[in-house]
């Protein structure tokens, strides 16, 4: 009878626990589903509020700021800086996508041939003007034989770049956000280092200092000089009068921060200057450029904190993986995101836990 009693009392205790589990799971898939809208923007909004603190910290503790006030300050100084390169930089995008697209229709060459002075170009140069001529006479051809691939390649790229406003526009909305965060840093920051205790116990705060230490390494060391190098070098293609001045200088970003460097657009450019514009022009351009190629060197040891670069492969797989996933703004977030598991990983793996099964 007892036996039967507690059988029965063991039953209705794993219903119970089942129910409490079924009921949390369904009102946490809910919340997820209510907040997956804003995951990007909210995730992005926390990066931005690490990588600021200090500057945050500097305002209040320095100047004497409300933390109100300087985070105001701080949202106003980021969104100009934003604002007004981001719409010099689309309206160029978009006006010359729509060249393109109009000169395709019209059957015109969408690469120029090489201009007279090439002829002077020493010998070793020669293969280089055969594929710059071919291509300018029969990529016409060449496109309409390989006509399905091109329009399938080409829509994703046009809807890739189109993403670039949506994501301008994530990157206002996270900086706002990111700036709440700030004025209630105190209680946000707990509530994050409680998480990480409660999910890696005594090794917590360790994971949360790692954390921050990665997040404002990667967007000082990675992403600000990817973003330092496109503005140098939209400054020089646009002060020079390269054509599609908007087009090279997002790929330049995109490729500085997938770690490629801006040559393979500022190398092309330089030659393409030099055979089609004055010398003068084209040799100042190239003396920038190669100034903004030579930065990298610089920039990167003095912003990039010691021990806290990952992979090349890491930055990469992550701003591309980012990219392809979440748009424009993907590709910042991405590289964090997965440069953040790496540290954490790592870290995990050199835990004392870790180390004495290791030597065991």
């Amino acid at each position: 009878m007892e036996s039967k009693t507690a059988s029965s009392f063991n039953f209705e205790k794993i219903v119970d626990i089942l129910i409490r589990i079924g009921v949390l799971l369904f009102l946490m898939g809910w919340c997820i589903d209510i907040l997956r809208p804003f995951v990007l923007i909210l995730i992005w909004a926390g990066v931005i509020a690490i990588a600021i603190a200090p500057m945050h910290n500097f305002f209040t503790k320095k100047l004497r700021m409300p933390k109100s006030l300087s985070a105001i300050v701080l949202a106003l100084i980021m969104l100009s800086i934003l604002l007004v390169p981001s719409w010099l930089v689309s309206q160029s995008l978009f006006g010359e996508i729509n060249e393109l697209r109009s000169a395709y229709k019209e059957g015109q060459a969408l690469i120029p041939p090489p201009g007279p002075s090439t002829a002077n170009w020493p010998a070793i140069t020669k293969p280089i003007l055969d594929v710059w001529k071919l291509a300018s006479e029969n990529l016409q051809s060449a496109v309409l034989k390989y006509s399905d691939h091109v329009k399938m390649v080409g829509a994703w790229i046009f809807s890739k770049i189109a993403g670039i406003s949506i994501g301008i526009l994530q990157f206002l909305i996270s900086i706002i956000i990111a700036c709440v965060f700030l004025v209630y840093s105190t209680s946000v920051g707990n509530v994050f280092t409680k998480l990480f205790i409660r999910l890696a116990g005594k090794s917590g705060e360790h994971f949360t200092t790692i954390v921050v230490t990665t997040v404002r390494s990667v967007v000082k060391g990675i992403l600000g000089v990817a973003v330092i190098q496109a503005t140098m070098a939209a400054l020089g293609f646009f002060i020079a009068g390269v054509p599609y001045a908007g087009l090279w200088s997002v790929l330049v970003l995109i490729l500085a921060i997938v770690q490629l460097g801006a040559g393979p657009v500022a190398i092309p450019v330089m030659i393409y200057m030099f055979s089609v514009s004055d010398t003068l022009t084209a040799t100042l351009l190239s003396i920038w450029l190669i100034i903004t190629l030579i930065s990298d060197n610089i920039l990167k040891p003095l912003l990039l904190g010691r021990g806290a670069a990952a992979p090349m492969l890491v930055v990469f797989l992550g701003a591309i993986g980012g990219f392809i996933t979440s748009g424009f703004i993907g590709l910042f977030l991405g590289a964090i995101v997965l440069t953040i598991g790496y540290k954490l990983f790592m870290s995990w793996l050199d835990t004392p836990e870790a180390s004495e099964v290791a030597s065991s």
